[in-house]
């Protein structure tokens, strides 16, 4: 039975199909995951892009006669506050998505945050404008934070609904993807215009590239987000007249439910947050800053890891609808918390040693965050061996997809539909954008801290992976909490949306 939506803020009328999600079409679903997807690809890409440049940027919007640490720290804190902001995010979209719907949503979140990427390539440097140019970056920085925010709710829960109960897990791990294909675009697209324009044109103008290619990918993506309609299960409960009229108060007042956005976080999320940032982007930060490897070579390494690990995400996914969610997702966090340190160890060891070029300059940050102690300003690894450090790599991001392939369906499961957007986004994005966001931040601290201290109280051989500590610990505690109190179900029947499936 078709039922029209009704006109909501201003949203305009969308026809949807009212219907049982266990009866889409499959060429239905692949038009739903192709287009959820490549936007929130695009959405990462946008996303990581700034943090990849912050060496290059941090002079541009803070003055290139400043201090190099300065200005590196002053670009670093500018991509921080786009993490802030996440859950923040989650709340303002999630809720107009569980009121209006969750086409409409995730329409507005990438407009946002194509056009807020596409500004900042145009952003003239402090040099012409002072301190407007990082007061307007910062605003589009937190910009983009919000529209993140909503952007990951808001396709998760539309690919969920569409998707039959018994191949939830398997739909939604596409939909995992997104944040490893961003981050892959992101490394490739900067490496391939430095190395087409040249180290110095790169510097002085060739990085203001990759923000304006975000306007032309972003259009491709409105125009085949637009021709969808909304979801078979919100479409149901609008028709009904069974959506939620305040979903932050049902979300997060509601006891029971309550209780679930908690178990999500603590059980689940932070520790997933914090394995996948560790697994891919402090691994690559660790490799430029920490081992000094060439760009080239970092590249290689992350990328080929990635390439070989993606389809795991799916292979996860569609496991997690066999014989639950829960049991990978613990497996992963458990793995990470005991295999992280020794395979940063095995990184360091096939880098090779330092070789010294010129005298020694202060302690400094790099792009990602990872600590730089005091070393020769041109230092660079002897000979890494590649083979051996994608193997490696490729292990971190292995236990990546464990934690993340299947969660998209565990949180979707967990929610009635009538405030999953909102219930869903929060935990989340807390888990992700501020525990494993500030996984570079923190791991930093930890490492300049280490270093800092007495001559005897840790070996310089051990210091440089102090900050593993954070997301060990983290991902450890998790996994306690998580298996304590998460229930392992797995393919719930969302159009009954029978809460104690998901107590």
């Amino acid at each position: 039975m078709e039922q029209r939506i009704p006109t909501a803020y201003g949203a305009p009328v969308d026809t949807a199909v009212a219907h049982d999600n266990n009866s889409t079409p499959t060429g239905k679903i692949w038009q739903v995951i192709t287009a959820s997807s490549v936007g929130t690809v695009i959405e990462w890409y946008d996303f990581y892009i700034f943090g990849s440049l912050a060496t290059i940027i941090g002079p541009v919007l803070f003055g290139s006669k400043g201090k190099i640490e300065d200005t590196l720290l002053g670009a670093l804190a500018v991509f921080g506050a786009g993490f802030v902001v996440r859950p923040f995010g989650a709340l303002f979209f999630g809720r107009i998505g569980d009121l209006i719907g969750r086409k409409y949503t995730f329409l507005l979140t990438l407009l946002i945050m194509g056009g807020a990427t596409f500004v900042t390539g145009l952003i003239p440097g402090y040099d012409k404008i002072g301190l407007a140019a990082p007061a307007i970056v910062v605003v589009l920085r937190l910009l983009q934070g919000l529209a993140l925010g909503g952007e990951y709710g808001g396709a998760t829960t539309y690919v969920a609904e569409y998707a039959p109960d018994n191949k939830r897990g398997y739909y939604t791990s596409f939909i995992q993807i997104t944040a490893t294909a961003g981050l892959f675009m992101s490394v490739l697209v900067i490496l391939a215009t430095r190395k087409i324009l040249g180290e110095d044109a790169f510097k002085e103008w060739g990085w203001r590239i990759p923000f304006l290619l975000s306007g032309f990918l972003i259009v491709a993506s409105y125009y085949i987000r637009r021709k969808l309609a909304e979801s078979p299960l919100f479409a149901k409960a609008k028709a009904e007249g069974k959506t939620s009229t305040n979903p932050l108060r049902e979300s997060f007042v509601n006891p029971v439910n309550r209780r679930l956005v908690l178990i999500a976080l603590f059980g689940a999320t932070m520790g997933q947050g914090v394995v996948w940032y560790t697994g891919q982007f402090y691994a690559y930060s660790f490799m430029l800053s920490t081992l000094k490897m060439s760009i080239v070579d970092a590249a290689i390494v992350l990328c080929t890891a990635l390439l070989l690990a993606t389809p795991f995400f799916v292979y996860f996914g569609s496991l997690s609808d066999r014989i639950g969610r829960k049991k990978i997702i613990m497996a992963g966090l458990l793995c990470g918390a005991l295999f992280t340190v020794p395979i940063f160890y095995g990184i360091k060891a096939f880098a090779g040693p330092l070789t010294e070029k010129t005298a020694a300059i202060p302690a400094t940050v790099d792009a990602a965050g990872a600590a730089v102690a005091a070393v020769p300003a041109v230092m660079q690894s002897a000979s890494p061996q590649l083979l051996p450090m994608i193997a490696l790599v490729f292990c971190l991001v292995l236990f990546v997809t464990m934690a993340y392939g299947p969660i998209a369906a565990y949180l979707v499961e967990l929610f009635p539909t009538k405030v999953r957007y909102t219930s869903l986004s929060l935990p989340y994005h807390i888990g992700n954008g501020v525990f494993g966001g500030f996984v570079p931040f923190i791991a930093t601290s930890l490492t300049v801290w280490a270093a800092a201290q007495p001559a005897g109280t840790f070996s310089k051989e051990y210091s440089s992976f102090m900050g593993l500590a954070y997301p060990v610990v983290i991902a450890l505690l998790c996994f306690f909490i998580g298996s304590a109190l998460m229930k392992d179900v797995r393919n719930v029947k969302l159009m009954d949306d029978q809460p104690s499936a998901k107590a």
